[in-house]
């Protein structure tokens, strides 16, 4: 049974930091893209980082603030988000999917992990 669980999620001020982590079970970990996704309320989802291997990916608003890292040998997908500002506040999703070419994109993922709550404060 393929299960993604996210954890690390919490409430920081602004400026801080926090690192998310997605333990992934079930599934061969290494054919997989891996990726975070966002929503924050009444708003769609968006992607946020990919990773595969040595390809990562992010979304103009992180970069530079996120990197997303795998390891592959604890099945384990992790985000740290350093800087953060009021507009990081969302529910931050662990995805997994076959492409790297639609790692944009929701579509792009077979399984997706719950998600956790992180609250930026001003």
């Amino acid at each position: 049974q393929v299960q993604l669980v996210e954890s690390g999620g919490g409430s920081v001020q602004a400026g801080g930091s926090l690192r998310l982590s997605c333990a992934a079970s079930g599934f061969n970990f290494r054919g997989y893209v891996m990726a975070w996704f966002r929503q924050a309320p009444g708003k769609e989802r968006e992607f946020v980082s990919a990773w595969s291997g040595g390809l990562t990916n992010y979304a103009n608003s992180v970069k530079g603030r996120f990197t997303i890292s795998g390891d592959s040998a604890k099945l384990t997908l992790y985000l740290q988000m350093n800087s953060l500002n009021p507009d990081d506040t969302a529910v931050y999703y662990c995805a997994a999917g076959r492409s790297w070419s639609t790692s944009f994109f929701q579509y792009g993922y077979d399984y997706w992990g719950r998600g956790t709550q992180v609250t930026v404060s001003s």
